[in-house]
């Protein structure tokens, strides 16, 4: 967050990332409200994303009805392309860090790629895990390691502040694409909003007032901000991709928050690629007859090996988030929601609201994620074929 806020500047930054916080949320309740509306009317228990797509074209109006399995099929593949962006973002951040702390012990200087190579074997082992009770300890283990490294980390933000004038409030247009992507990409997390509120002993909780979702998000927009705003203005212009880059070399407790958050990230890969497995598998168990064990490892060594080979070709951290964030996120966090909201309310009475307030509202969302995911997208890949140069 605090390169998201170099690009925005201090002041702008911080008030668009409470904002997309903002809408990031509303379109949440509008998914839980539509699946609330669905289940319903299809005396269905519950639903997940995709399958709220596709159970609304079902409810829809007719000629959107043959649409249905194609709106799953796409709410899949940016959840899968998603996660599984966010598994090679994962690998790029902790060969980062490792290389950092390591090139200074032993005065080398190698390429990350050599690191993120060395990661391959670890990442295997650790996808083959199929069950995912036997991933939970790995990831209470991450938060502790999270939680630590960040309470030192602030250690350092608020040991030498400088002065707060000398730092932009508003950085250049140009530059926004890149904090939208990196924003959305730290604060959007609608493809586990639904398994949540499915599993919840009380679902009615969850978008209530103020409700576990907006109680959890404050906290979330909350938590990014403090971090962006106080290490941009700690770091200035010589922020760093990952703040966890800017600690000092020479200081052993810094550098080994570095190696703290690498091994937490290492340890929720697992979970994080356990969800897009799922879905890969789901849909490929088919053709693996009596051979599905074996099927599936292959496939989930595949996988690993797929998002290693693409952190090595795109190594640059800040622009690869951004990538992510402008290409999935926005179209799964903003679009399909407000997609969903139009397509289920459509043919109710008075579904769109007075003066149809729906229908504007949802095509301002609409414009809004697909003016960030072309901005965000074209920006991102500008800088990544640049470091290439």
């Amino acid at each position: 967050m605090p390169m998201a806020f170099r690009n925005a500047g201090l002041l702008f930054g911080l008030i668009a990332t409470f904002f997309i916080g903002a809408v990031c949320t509303y379109c949440v309740h509008i998914l839980v409200k539509c699946a609330h509306n669905l289940c319903r009317r299809t005396q269905t228990p519950s639903l997940g994303f995709a399958d709220v797509a596709e159970a609304a074209f079902l409810v829809g109006p007719e000629p959107v009805q043959k649409y249905a399995r194609l709106a799953k099929a796409t709410i899949n593949s940016f959840l899968v392309i998603d996660l599984i962006g966010c598994c090679c973002v994962y690998i790029v951040f902790i060969s980062t860090n490792v290389k950092g702390v390591v090139d200074y012990y032993t005065e080398t200087d190698r390429d990350i790629r050599y690191y993120m190579a060395l990661l391959l074997p670890l990442l295997i082992m650790f996808s083959l895990v199929r069950n995912l009770k036997f991933l939970a300890p790995f990831s209470m283990l991450a938060n502790i390691l999270i939680a630590t490294g960040m309470g030192i980390t602030f250690y350092y933000i608020f040991s030498d502040l400088p002065s707060v004038g000398d730092l932009p409030k508003f950085s250049s247009w140009s530059q926004l694409p890149l904090f939208f992507g990196t924003a959305i990409f730290a604060l959007e997390g609608i493809g586990v909003v639904m398994p949540l509120e499915n599993n919840m002993k009380t679902p009615t909780h969850f978008i209530g007032c103020p409700g576990v979702l907006n109680t959890g998000m404050f906290f979330v927009v909350l938590l990014y901000s403090t971090v962006g705003f106080f290490g941009y203005w700690r770091y200035g212009e010589d922020t760093k991709a990952s703040i966890t880059l800017n600690l000092e070399q020479s200081d052993v407790l810094a550098q080994s928050v570095k190696i703290m958050i690498a091994v937490a990230i290492f340890l929720t890969y697992g979970l994080q690629f356990y969800v897009p497995m799922e879905i890969i598998w789901k849909n490929l168990k088919q053709y693996f007859g009596s051979r599905k064990l074996l099927g599936e490892y292959i496939i989930r060594i595949s996988m690993v090996i797929f998002t290693v080979c693409v952190a090595i070709a795109i190594p640059n951290l800040g622009p690869f988030i951004s990538l992510v964030g402008a290409v999935c996120l926005s179209t799964l966090g903003l679009m399909f929601p407000s997609v969903i909201e139009l397509v289920t309310v459509w043919e109710q009475e008075n579904g769109l609201g007075a003066c149809y307030w729906r229908l504007w509202k949802n095509l301002a969302i609409i414009a809004f994620g697909v003016l960030g995911f072309l901005t965000g997208t074209y920006v991102s890949i500008q800088e990544i074929l640049e470091e290439h140069k």
